[in-house]
């Protein structure tokens, strides 16, 4: 994936990404993830288009006041896309990040400082205040996802409200911290636990959520008694290799930590 920014228009193969309500259009009734193209779209995808990046030799596009209806096509959630039975990944994270952009620039039409109308910048991606030169750049919310070691057992949680399957401690970084001060914190905020020997494993973009996501595998420091807070999580447990059970998806940077841990592989 080329990210960054080209002044460019259209062509024939181009895909057409629409958003409508957190939702994208994509074809109806398949497990392989696809999005519009020009000759899908028609003639609304010539019009009002924003350039967002390539992907092979394949340019994206976001359609700017997309049609209600596409023949073939319907609006999907993120959440219904990543339930794909797909081996298309890379379809799947185009879709996260056009959806990642899309959301950004929904956000910023107007100057946060003197209220006037935002302009795309020709030469990098930015929105530009014509009237006091002020310059938004795309938002990324950095967080951290943890897998803390306690001997041949990890600490597995799940979340109060959201997602319902197995996952790993996790937070957002606060202004201020470095990213290992933020393992601290949250694994003291969500389990009561003290970490040492904190090592960087991975990172990976989100755009379901604007967030890069960095993973860190740590020890435990001391005493392993869970004290859970309640309010974010329903279940917090220490769990050997065998015991551990999997995210049903295959493309999120917690469940390759915790396939990492459970074959032994780190």
């Amino acid at each position: 994936m080329d990210i960054s920014y080209k002044e460019k228009t259209p062509s024939g193969d181009s895909v057409i990404m629409v958003f409508r309500e957190g939702k994208t259009l994509a074809a109806r009734g398949e497990n392989e993830i696809r999005f519009p193209d020009t000759e899908d779209a028609g003639s609304a995808g010539l019009k009002d288009t924003v350039y967002l990046f390539t992907v092979d030799d394949t340019d994206y596009f976001l359609l700017n006041n997309g049609p209600a209806e596409l023949k073939g096509f319907e609006y999907q959630s993120m959440r219904e896309l990543r339930k794909r039975k797909t081996e298309n990944t890379t379809a799947l994270f185009a879709a996260f990040t056009a959806y990642h952009l899309s959301v950004w620039y929904d956000a910023n039409r107007f100057c946060g400082h003197c209220g006037s109308v935002l302009t795309r910048d020709t030469v990098e991606r930015a929105l530009v205040c014509p009237d006091c030169g002020n310059r938004v750049y795309p938002r990324i919310n950095p967080a951290v996802i943890i897998g803390i070691r306690n001997g041949d057992r990890i600490l597995i949680t799940r979340y109060r409200t959201g997602y319902a399957h197995n996952a790993l401690v996790a937070g957002f970084a606060e202004i201020g911290e470095t990213l290992e001060d933020t393992v601290r914190r949250e694994v003291m905020e969500e389990v009561g636990l003290k970490v040492k020997n904190i090592t960087y494993y991975k990172s990976q973009p989100w755009g379901m959520a604007q967030d890069l996501l960095v993973g860190f595998f740590c020890e435990l420091d001391g005493d392993e008694t869970i004290r859970m807070d309640e309010g974010e999580l329903k279940y917090a447990e220490w769990v050997t290799r065998e015991e551990l059970e999997l995210q049903p998806g295959d493309i999120s940077l917690t469940n390759e930590m915790m396939k990492v841990f459970k074959y032994n592989r780190g």
